[in-house]
């Protein structure tokens, strides 16, 4: 199989943690050689203490015989004192240098001092508690005083400034509706009731989500969200259709699902966030895994890492699902994916391909819905007595708690 590389280094962003003292760690997405992809957290002292090593191993790359024979990147030294502008500017920065350290020659891209710098460690797979107060027994009440990580990420162009983080990005909160065992080290198991924040949500349907302690990929089927299930998180479908590739062959499990072979040429109408997309192959509409499509015109390679985890599961496949809301979100008939789809084919000019959408086939797609009046805005239901826990300040809690 080869010796273990990396291929790529990037980073998401950073932590502000508070145990056993504030401080920030950097989130690095380290994708190795055999696709697999692992989030690691560093310190930037950490980042600077393997910089120095490294350059001591290479001395000539790192231009301490001949200053003009360097190749290996700078990195400013730390400062005395690292506060959070501090830890935002340096994340372009970092992102420079991981670049170019994937970019150097192989003895040191590779070197054995880079690979186990990049490693996961035991810390990386929990979650950094700060405790306040009394200890209780394990109880709603312990857990109340945990103080969470804050989480600051990258912006999505990858250009980090001070002025594009004002504060922490508030996770979204969700709860799991059935009991999940995980299939691999990256995955996170997960038992009915419990609730989780969602660090990224992928479009192959996997969330990499925390909880208390543990970290881990969870399939988004899996999950729903705490406040209401009235949230309007997938896209309208695009009748025009986006033209995709199958990069690997699926046989169909369920009535509404559809089989291809692997290179097919399909259309892809409609993204829903758990990984199974809507596609259309002439006049058939069904589900298919989007961990098994590539964009028409990229580089199909690079699409082989959303297949080393395997395609999550579909909701409707999910035995004793317990939900906490009354009403869900309904979603739309196969039978009514294909009588939009062939009137909007029947519109199409003739000769013309498909695409990303555009301001006309917007129009089209506008004109096959029923006309209906436009709804008014619902007032948001109030949280529940848990989430408004969940969610209050420390002071709140600590009146709380001495009520009781």
């Amino acid at each position: 199989m080869g010796d273990p590389f990396i291929r790529h280094i990037a980073l998401l962003g950073f932590e502000k943690r508070y145990a056993p003292s504030q401080h920030y760690v950097y989130m690095f997405l380290v994708k190795w050689q055999d696709l697999s992809e692992k989030v690691v957290y560093r310190r930037f002292t950490e980042i600077y203490e393997f910089h120095k090593i490294l350059k001591e191993m290479f001395p000539i790359e790192a231009g301490d015989i001949n200053p003009e024979n360097r190749i290996i990147p700078h990195l400013p030294a730390p400062r005395w004192f690292d506060g959070q502008r501090v830890a935002e500017s340096r994340q372009g920065t970092l992102t420079e240098y991981c670049n170019s350290l994937m970019n150097l020659p192989g003895k040191i891209s590779r070197c054995p001092h880079l690979l186990n710098f990049f490693k996961v460690r035991p810390d990386d797979l929990k979650l950094p508690t700060d405790s306040h107060g009394p200890h209780f027994p394990r109880s709603f009440w312990e857990l109340s005083w945990v103080k969470k990580p804050e989480t600051y990420l990258m912006p999505r162009d990858g250009k980090s400034n001070a002025a594009d983080i004002t504060g922490p990005i508030i996770l979204q909160t969700y709860r799991a509706i059935a009991d999940y065992e995980k299939s691999s080290g990256s995955e996170m198991a997960l038992a009915t009731g419990d609730v989780v924040d969602v660090v990224e949500k992928s479009q192959s349907g996997w969330w990499f989500c925390q909880m208390k302690t543990k970290r881990g990929w969870v399939p988004a089927s899996y999950l729903e969200p705490l406040d209401s299930p009235d949230e309007a998180e997938d896209p309208e479908p695009n009748y025009a259709g986006e033209p995709y590739i199958t990069i690997k062959a699926y046989t169909a499990l369920l009535e509404d699902e559809i089989s291809l072979e692997q290179g097919e040429t399909i259309e892809v109408i409609h993204k829903l966030l758990d990984g199974w997309w809507v596609i259309r192959k002439e006049d058939v509409t069904g589900y298919f895994p989007s961990m098994y499509l590539q964009q028409a015109g990229q580089d199909t390679d690079q699409a082989q890492s959303r297949i080393k985890r395997g395609a999550p599961p579909r909701r409707s496949s999910i035995r004793n699902a317990h939900s906490i809301h009354q009403r869900s979100r309904k979603r739309l008939s196969q039978d009514t994916y294909r009588r939009n789809s062939v009137r909007f084919l029947q519109q199409r000019p003739r000769g013309a391909r498909p695409g990303p959408r555009s301001p006309g086939s917007a129009l089209k797609e506008e004109s096959l819905k029923t006309e209906r009046p436009k709804p008014q805005p619902a007032v948001p239901p109030r949280p529940s007595a848990d989430l408004i826990l969940h969610r209050c300040s420390e002071s709140t809690k600590r009146k709380l708690a001495s009520a009781v």
